[in-house]
């Protein structure tokens, strides 16, 4: 059975009508029970929070600590447009807690997921465009120290550029980050990943997956012992922050050729949800739960 990694601290109370989409963990969470990935009598492997020095390997301590104290200053709090509450720095650790934990559930099983993560925006210095941690960066990083793995690759599939990543990365020789997003999308001031590919606005799916194929060819030649995929559904045609058109279809095809070029080359992957934007949460879980769906079917 597919490894996933949950809490359920990953949903904090925010004020109504806040943009974010905090229901969807647990539409996500419902989703994955009714299609029988998840059993009802738990199913789900839960983190600890991550420790300050976890964090702390890929950001700026002082903020880490900020966070951890909900001492953030009021510039901190506006760049990552989420509360600076005691429930949200509780959740930014147990999120990265959760990536780092599937991580090593994939270096054991070949695949697994976690049910929060791909806050890709948090650079060094500290967070911004709702992340406050970059947990795959955490994860990355630690297995890195660890010596558990030498090489490291990012597929970032968000329609966003995954600029934090990239900033925390630049010059480490042992990531490649891939970034496929769309081009007039935020962040408005790019990084430079491994390899970008800004994207243009209402790129279809047939286009979208010669460009991943292309994007994987590369990352292959680089030779990575784990993957980090970011799952983001918003380059969905229906989503509200997204500038690309992806299907249901697209979206399918798209996690099924992450999935399945890694584990073809027996390397681990480990799947994070990233970004996704509805005004129906239940029908955004919906699309989340491809993720679960393909990375299943590997791991049956």
């Amino acid at each position: 059975m597919l490894p996933i990694v949950f809490h359920p601290d990953y949903q904090a109370p925010l004020r109504a009508n806040h943009p974010f989409p905090m229901s969807k963990y647990g539409y996500l969470r419902a989703a994955l029970l009714a299609r029988r990935l998840l059993p009802a009598a738990g199913g789900f492997v839960g983190p600890a929070p991550a420790s300050v020095a976890v964090v702390a390997a890929v950001h700026d301590r002082g903020y880490v600590e900020r966070v951890a104290g909900c001492r953030m200053a009021p510039d901190e709090v506006r760049a990552i447009g989420l509360p600076g509450t005691e429930a949200v720095a509780r959740r930014a650790f147990l999120s990265s807690a959760g990536t780092l934990l599937a991580a090593r559930l994939a270096l054991e099983h070949g695949i697994a997921c976690n049910m929060a993560g791909g806050a890709h925006h948090a650079g060094p210095e500290g967070g911004a465009g709702y992340c406050v941690f970059n947990d795959v960066a955490v994860a990355a990083r630690a297995l890195l120290d660890e010596g558990r793995v030498r090489r490291v690759a990012v597929v970032d599939a968000d329609v966003h550029q995954g600029d934090g990543t990239a900033r925390i990365f630049a010059g480490e020789e042992r990531v490649f980050t891939l970034s496929l997003h769309a081009e007039r999308n935020y962040p408005a001031r790019k990084a430079s990943s491994t390899l970008d590919f800004p994207l243009p606005d209402g790129l279809g799916d047939s286009e979208y997956l010669q460009v991943l194929e292309h994007g994987l060819r590369a990352a292959e030649s680089f030779g990575p012992e784990v993957v980090f995929y970011n799952a983001g559904v918003d380059p969905h045609g229906g989503d509200r922050l997204g500038r690309l058109a992806l299907s249901d279809f697209g979206l399918r095809a798209r996690e099924r050729m992450v999935i399945c070029w890694a584990r073809a080359r027996r390397v681990p992957v480990v799947g994070v949800l990233g970004g996704g934007y509805d005004d129906d949460p239940e029908r955004l879980a919906g699309r989340h739960a491809i993720l679960f769906e393909e990375a299943a079917r590997v791991a049956a």
